[in-house]
């Protein structure tokens, strides 16, 4: 029986060299094999800093490695759909950084290509694997504080530099894209299915042409959420501002740092039952420390290696780009926007 799954990466990006293959490396279940830069100078340096035994001059090379399991994808929003077909049609499972798509219609195709491959692909969100949102999902699923009723949430950080992607709308920039996408992939996980409807306003940078404050309502028919995300706002330090509560028919929840950890941080999820007033919890629960990206790495690792561990379909994906889609549309026209149906 195969103990580990063998992964390359695919370019040396600040979030792969930073985080995620570090992360990778920590996991029981994962080897880190290969890595792939066009730029072999960047490519040596990152494969000796992170002790990698292998280093592809292309990225087609490391596809055709016949040693490889498992290919992680952090290149540059646009080429996330070409290179995720690519890799599942050379035999490869995929874990994508987000978004997995610029579109809900390349999601359909990558579908079709994950069903005829037979091979696995997820859209990394690293927050899912976190002990956190497993302790929402049992508390809910409890039924003690009765249904979901709405989520708030809120992302914000200060990026002002011209040359990062999130401020380049032909990348896939700008507050929905990159801040919202943790939003809509929670509001959906709470839900368990995506909303009807959306309507959202969004406020434009001058400069860079991206959406840089955005919020949005989503309409589940009996329940909502709501959020906002900005992207010159907030703090400015190593981690964005973050906070999501859920509201539920007797009672609720809220997590002070729900989202994205790039650096493992202790966290607390607080719950006020039907006999608390104001933000005072009746009872709490300490997260100590631990690596998103490990967490992810692992569980990812153990799915292709048969273990009964959560995954999360790309259909679930697909919701949500048709969420952000919507969004765009109903700021353009100023009205609800109706969505597609599964």
């Amino acid at each position: 029986m195969q103990k580990t799954i063998n992964w390359g990466v695919l370019g040396a990006a600040n979030i792969a060299r930073k985080f995620s293959m570090p992360g990778l490396k920590a996991a029981p279940s994962a080897t880190l094999l290969a890595l792939a830069s066009r730029d072999l100078d960047k490519g040596r340096a990152v494969a000796r800093e992170l002790d990698i035994p292998k280093l592809h001059g292309s990225y087609e090379a490391l596809l055709a490695d016949p040693e490889i399991d498992a290919v992680y994808i952090p290149l540059p929003n646009r080429l996330h759909f070409e290179w995720s077909v690519r890799a599942l049609e050379a035999g490869k499972h995929v874990l994508c950084e987000k978004p997995l798509c610029m579109t809900s219609a390349q999601i359909e195709e990558l579908c079709a290509v994950r069903d005829r491959t037979g091979r696995h692909v997820e859209e990394a969100f690293a927050f899912r694997n976190h002990p956190q949102w497993t302790k929402v999902r049992e508390i809910l699923a409890g039924g003690a504080l009765g249904p979901v009723r709405a989520v708030h949430g809120m992302l914000a950080k200060q990026f002002f530099d011209p040359q990062d992607i999130r401020n380049n709308p032909a990348e896939g920039g700008g507050a929905v894209y990159d801040l919202g996408s943790y939003a809509v992939c929670a509001c959906n996980m709470i839900f368990r299915r995506p909303p009807s409807r959306v309507v959202a306003a969004l406020e434009t940078d001058p400069a860079f042409g991206i959406d840089r404050l955005s919020s949005a309502l989503l309409d589940y028919g009996d329940c909502h959420a709501a959020f906002t995300v900005a992207t010159q706002s907030g703090g400015d330090g190593w981690g964005s501002q973050q906070q999501l509560s859920i509201l539920c028919a007797r009672g609720w929840l809220r997590l002070d740092f729900p989202y994205s950890q790039v650096r493992p941080t202790a966290c607390r999820l607080e719950l006020g039952d039907s006999s608390g007033v104001g933000a005072f919890p009746t009872a709490t629960f300490d997260f100590e420390a631990v690596n998103q990206f490990t967490l992810q790495g692992e569980r990812f690792s153990r799915l292709l290696l048969g273990d009964a561990v959560p995954a999360w379909p790309i259909e679930e994906s697909r919701d949500a780009l048709r969420i952000i889609e919507g969004i765009f549309a109903s700021a353009r026209s100023g009205g609800w926007q109706v969505l597609p149906g599964r």
